[in-house]
């Protein structure tokens, strides 16, 4: 039987109508899930920086591990604890986009900082999250330092489309192992960063120098960028501290 133009248009609109308000349903309904989801793979991936968790497969696990291991503050592009923002509510590390924040110039940002604290209480390593561009999209890091706030404990990377094979490859335990017990300060007490240089099976490379990725020279430099910027930004948060921990000793 043939239908009117007009039968066709109020189908197709009643239709949208449903379908458009199933979908909002199921977003929100699912959105707590998500959220969970969110907040589990980025304390993972904070732990993961800092400690083996690959024998643990229970998320609650996970998260309690976090809890008990991990205290975290912001602060800002000189280093100081920011406690709450323009409005006036409080400022939660974990909730603090990184993406977003990488729009905006470094003065302007806010960072978190995940302290990762030893069975006695102490802080025992720093982790760092970064932002940045690799070569066809988006990068990131999680850089463990440890107590001395100078010597990489370990690091996370992740990305969004790096080549497979290639460029991908900063997300293998066997790249991110090359950063363990590498350091970001030379002698003279200037920050060096860490560097990835080109090429793999590199010999000679310094104490702030990275064996390369054959075939990925964009994503390695999109990788030194993003750790040099990010490094900058937290160094007047590094230097504090380091300062405090000297006047305590000093008047121990």
């Amino acid at each position: 039987m043939q239908r009117s133009n007009t039968y066709i248009i109020i189908f197709s609109i009643v239709l949208t109508v449903i379908l458009g308000g199933m979908l909002s349903i199921a977003s929100v309904g699912l959105k707590p899930l998500q959220d969970k989801q969110v907040e589990l793979d980025t304390k993972k991936k904070i732990l993961g920086a800092v400690t083996d968790i690959s024998a643990i497969e229970d998320p609650n696990e996970i998260l309690e591990l976090y809890k008990q291991k991990v205290e975290s503050i912001v602060v800002d592009f000189e280093g100081n604890i920011v406690e709450t923002n323009e409005k006036g509510e409080p400022i939660v590390a974990e909730k603090v986009s990184v993406q977003k924040n990488y729009r905006m110039k470094p003065e302007d940002r806010v960072y978190p900082v995940y302290k990762f604290k030893a069975d006695d209480g102490s802080i025992d390593a720093y982790v760092f999250p970064m932002w940045g561009n690799g070569l066809w999209d988006w990068i990131s890091a999680y850089m463990a330092i440890d107590k001395d706030l100078n010597t990489v404990r370990g690091i996370a990377f992740d990305h969004k489309a790096e080549t497979p094979g290639l460029g991908e490859r900063i997300t293998t335990e066997v790249i991110q192992s090359r950063y363990v017990g590498k350091e970001i300060f030379n002698d003279s007490g200037e920050l060096e960063s860490i560097t990835m240089v080109k090429g793999e099976n590199n010999t000679g490379l310094s104490i702030h120098q990275v064996d390369g990725m054959a075939g990925a020279t964009m994503t390695a430099k999109g990788v030194n960028a993003m750790l040099d910027q990010y490094l900058g930004c937290y160094q007047p948060y590094i230097k504090k501290v380091k300062s405090e921990g000297n006047k305590v000793a000093l008047t121990q």
